[in-house]
C-alpha cells in the first residue's frame, strides 16, 4: 500500500471544524497509508513567542495570562470535537500543558542562570506542535481512523543549532524507515495514519530543537525523502502556488506548474507557500511537491516537479514585511574590503541574522534582513565597535522574479525606494 506524505498547516486546524475537515480530507485516500505532519494550531506559535519574551523579561503576569489564553484556546477546541468529558484526550493534553507550566516556572531565574535565547525558544515554542497532534490524533481515532500518533524527536535527529537545527540525515532517514515500515500494515490491512508533529526534533543530547520557522514543511520533506515517497502534499489555505499572496495582491493568478529550480528561488527570497529548505532533499529523491487547499480539497492545486523546460507566465511577487536596512561603514571611511565583508558575515552568522538582500559600494556595506530580537539586543552592539551603523526599520521588501516595468511600477508607485537591486530575472525592492 502506497505511502503518502501530508503536511497541514496551523490555519488547517485552527478550529474544532477545521479539524474536522483535516480527517475527512484523509477519507478521500483509503487506499494508501499517510504520515501526517501537523503545525501549531492557528497561531499558537505566535503566542508561544509572545510568552518566551515574557519568560525571558521575568514578566510573570504576563506570562500567566498568555498561557491561560493558549490552554484555554486549546481546551475549547477539544470540548468541541470530544462529546464525552472523560475521554482520556482532556488528560492527555492537560498533562502537556502542566510540563510547559513547570518550565516556565525557572521565570525567576536571572538571565544568567537561563540558556541562551535560541535554547529557550526551541524549549518552549516547541509545545505548540504537541498540543495540536495530541488533540488530531485523538479526532482521528474517533471518527474511526486507525491513526497513531509519534513523537518527531525520537525519528528527527539533528545537531545543537536552536532555532534553526541542521539534520543529522543518516541517522535520521534510518530511524524514520525502521519506525515507520514496522508500523503500517501489510498487504490487504486496513490502512493506518501516522500523526507526527512538524518544526521539531533533538539533538544528541535529547534536547528538542526547531528546524527554523515554518519548519514542518520541511519536516514533511525529510519524512517524504527517508521514506522514498512519490509525492509530499502541503494542504494550504490557497488553491496552490500563487504569483503572490492573495491577501495583499488582489488578482492574484495561481502557477499549474512550477519547476524545482523556480521553487527553490521563491522559497529563498521568502515565498511563505514553501519553506526553504523543503525542495532541495525532494529534488534529490526526484519527489513530487503539491500544493493543495484543504479548503477545495478536490481541486489540482500546483505540482513542483523536475522540469527541463519551464517557462513563467507572468511576474511572481514575493513581499516580506518588517524588514531592517542595515547600512555599514568604516568610522576611518577606508574602503569596504573582503576582510571587512568576511568579519560582518561571521558576525551575522554567529547572531543566526540571515541577509535577505546586500549591496555595497566603495566605502559603505548596506542589508536587508528580518527584524529579529537577537538583531538589536546583540548583533548591531558588536557592529557598532567597528562600524558606523545606520538603520532603518518597519520596511518592506519585495521581490519580482520575471519582472517587467509595468510590475515595478505597480509596487513602488507613491513610495519611497530605499534601495533597488536587479538582476536578468529578478528585482528586489526595500520601500519606506
Amino acid at each position: 500500500m502506497e505511502i503518502k506524505v501530508f503536511k497541514f498547516g496551523g490555519a488547517s486546524v485552527n478550529s474544532a471544524m477545521g479539524v474536522q475537515n483535516v480527517a475527512a480530507i484523509l477519507e478521500k485516500y483509503p487506499g494508501n497509508n499517510i504520515v501526517m505532519v501537523l503545525s501549531a494550531m492557528g497561531k499558537t506559535t505566535n503566542a508561544l513567542e509572545e510568552l518566551l519574551r515574557h519568560y525571558l523579561s521575568v514578566d510573570a503576569v504576563s506570562m500567566v495570562e498568555v498561557y491561560y489564553r493558549l490552554k484555554d484556546f486549546h481546551f475549547a477546541i477539544v470540548h468541541k470535537l470530544f462529546p464525552d468529558k472523560n475521554h482520556p484526550v482532556f488528560a492527555e493534553l492537560e498533562t502537556e500543558f502542566t510540563l510547559l507550566q513547570g518550565y516556565l516556572r525557572k521565570g525567576h531565574l536571572t538571565p544568567g542562570e537561563r540558556k541562551e535565547y535560541n535554547f529557550e525558544y526551541d524549549q518552549i515554542v516547541s509545545f505548540g506542535e504537541k498540543f495540536a497532534t495530541i488533540i488530531v490524533n485523538h479526532h482521528l481515532v474517533y471518527s474511526g481512523i486507525k491513526s497513531k500518533l509519534f513523537d518527531a524527536r525520537k525519528m528527527i535527529k539533528t545537531d545543537s543549532s536552536y532555532r534553526d537545527a541542521r539534520v543529522e540525515w543518516t541517522e535520521t532517514s534510518a530511524t524514520i524507515r525502521t519506525v515507520m515500515n514496522s508500523y503500517f500494515p501489510k498487504r490487504d490491512e486496513k490502512r493506518k495514519v501516522a500523526v507526527i508533529q512538524g518544526f521539531i526534533g533533538s539533538d544528541p543530547s535529547g534536547n528538542t530543537t526547531t528546524l527554523g520557522r515554518e519548519g514542518s514543511d520541511y519536516s514533511a520533506a525529510i519524512l517524504a525523502y527517508s521514506l522514498k515517497t512519490k509525492e509530499v502534499t502541503i494542504w494550504k489555505d490557497v488553491p496552490g502556488v500563487m504569483n503572490a499572496d492573495p491577501k495583499w495582491f488582489r488578482n492574484a493568478k495561481k502557477l499549474d506548474l512550477l519547476s524545482y529550480r523556480e521553487a527553490i528561488e521563491l522559497a529563498y527570497f521568502g515565498a511563505s507557500v514553501i519553506h526553504p529548505k523543503t525542495i532541495k532533499p525532494l529534488e534529490n529523491a526526484n519527489i513530487t511537491l503539491k500544493v493543495m487547499s484543504f479548503l477545495h480539497p478536490d481541486s489540482p492545486g500546483t505540482s513542483v516537479k523536475n522540469l527541463r523546460k519551464w517557462s513563467v507566465p507572468f511576474p511572481i511577487f514575493i513581499r516580506k514585511q518588517n524588514q531592517v536596512l542595515i547600512s555599514l561603514s568604516p568610522r576611518d571611511f577606508s574602503f569596504i574590503l573582503e576582510e571587512n565583508l568576511s568579519e560582518i558575515f561571521n558576525i551575522l552568522a554567529k547572531h543566526q541574522i540571515r541577509v535577505n538582500v546586500m549591496q555595497n559600494s566603495a566605502i559603505s556595506f548596506s542589508i536587508c534582513v528580518d527584524d529579529d530580537p537577537a538583531l538589536e539586543n546583540q548583533c548591531l552592539a558588536v557592529l557598532q565597535k567597528d562600524y558606523r551603523v545606520r538603520y532603518n526599520k518597519n520596511l518592506e521588501l519585495y521581490t519580482i522574479r520575471h519582472y517587467h516595468q509595468r510590475a515595478i511600477n505597480k509596487i513602488a508607485k507613491g513610495r519611497e525606494i530605499l534601495l533597488e537591486q536587479k538582476t536578468r530575472s529578478t528585482v528586489h525592492l526595500v520601500l519606506q
